[in-house]
């Protein structure tokens, strides 16, 4: 994982979402990734707050965008790891978030885990 990447990575998922392009979002993502957010639980009404691939984090998602119609994020930090990045950004309703990215040998997210601040 290098600093190019995750910065050329940032910049397209914030645009992704901004678009409300959820096949552009989805892009960035294998097709049995993970999806983790407390979010999920209210949203999605999984108590796990765990969705596994592409065509239920899709059905969720849609929902969000349909529940938000003027969602916007701000980035506000791209943190590098070994394998993952860190995005932190001013989200829904202006709360800040943190997501947690894992990425797989193709150099696509194949877990990943939203925080939110309260």
């Amino acid at each position: 994982m290098d600093q190019v990447f995750a910065e050329h990575f940032a910049a397209d998922w914030i645009e992704s979402w901004n678009a409300h392009d959820l096949n552009r979002i989805l892009s960035h993502y294998t097709d049995d990734f993970e999806m983790s957010s407390p979010v999920i639980i209210q949203v999605a009404g999984e108590p796990s707050g765990t969705l596994k691939g592409k065509a239920a984090v899709a059905a969720y998602w849609g929902k969000a965008l349909e529940l938000i119609p003027d969602l916007k994020f701000e980035l506000q930090s791209v943190l590098v790891g070994v394998g993952s990045i860190t995005l932190y950004y001013k989200g829904a309703r202006g709360r800040f978030a943190a997501e947690v990215f894992h990425f797989g040998p193709e150099q696509k997210v194949v877990k990943a885990f939203a925080h939110y601040a309260i």
